[in-house]
C-alpha cells in the first residue's frame, strides 16, 4: 500500500468537496480548484475525511494512488490556507516593480523583462534601501505558483561564485571558491 496514498485527508470547516464523474472540485475561502482523476482511482468523502483507493496493485496504479492523494491534499490546503512564496533578487541594480498583474524586472540585461501573471496569483513587491528587492506571490494553486516561481527564477538563475540572481528567500546556495591568488 502506498504510504502517502493511504493517509486520509482532513477537510477543514468552510471547505466543500464534491466528487462527480472522476472530477473533484474543492471550494474554500481562498478560491475553487478542480482536478480530473484517473477513472479507476476512487475518492470517497466520509465524515470530514477524503480517502483515495486503488483497484489493484499494478505499478501504474500504485504510483497514481500516491499522486492523486498528494494533489487532493494540496488543493484542500490551498483553498483553506493558500500558498505563499517569496523570491529575492540578489545583485547590484536588480529591481522589480509590480504594475497590477504585470511584473517589470530590471536584471542587468539591456532590456527590461515583463511578465504577465494570471489573475489567480496575488503579487506584492518590496524594495527597501540596503536590502535586496523581494517579490511575494500568493495563490491557492500550488502547481501554478511553483510554475510561476520557476519562470521568474529562470530569468536570472543564482550563480555559484557571487550568488547573484533570483533565489527563494532562505534558500542556501552551494558556493564555489573561484580562482586562487597568483604565486
Amino acid at each position: 500500500m502506498s504510504r502517502i496514498g493511504k493517509l486520509p485527508i482532513a477537510v477543514p470547516a468552510g471547505v466543500t468537496v464534491t466528487v462527480k464523474d472522476n472530477v473533484v472540485t474543492v471550494k474554500g475561502p481562498k478560491g475553487e480548484l478542480t482536478q480530473t482523476l484517473d477513472p479507476e482511482i476512487k475518492v470517497t468523502l466520509e465524515d470530514g475525511h477524503l480517502s483515495v483507493s486503488r483497484p489493484n496493485d499494478e505499478k501504474e496504479m500504485r504510483s497514481k494512488h500516491g499522486l492523486y492523494r498528494a494533489l487532493l491534499h494540496n488543493m484542500v490546503v490551498g483553498v483553506s490556507e493558500g500558498y505563499k512564496k517569496v523570491l529575492e533578487l540578489v545583485g547590484v541594480g536588480y529591481r522589480v516593480e509590480a504594475q497590477g498583474q504585470i511584473l517589470n524586472f530590471s536584471l542587468g540585461y539591456t532590456h527590461p523583462i515583463y511578465l504577465q501573471l494570471p489573475k489567480e496569483v496575488k503579487v506584492e513587491t518590496k524594495s527597501e534601501r540596503n536590502q535586496n528587492p523581494l517579490v511575494m506571490l500568493e495563490c491557492a494553486d500550488k502547481q501554478l505558483l511553483g510554475q510561476i516561481c520557476a519562470k521568474i527564477r529562470s530569468f536570472r538563475k543564482p550563480e555559484p561564485y557571487k550568488g547573484k540572481g533570483i533565489k527563494f528567500q532562505g534558500e542556501v546556495l552551494r558556493r564555489k571558491a573561484g580562482k586562487t591568488a597568483g604565486k
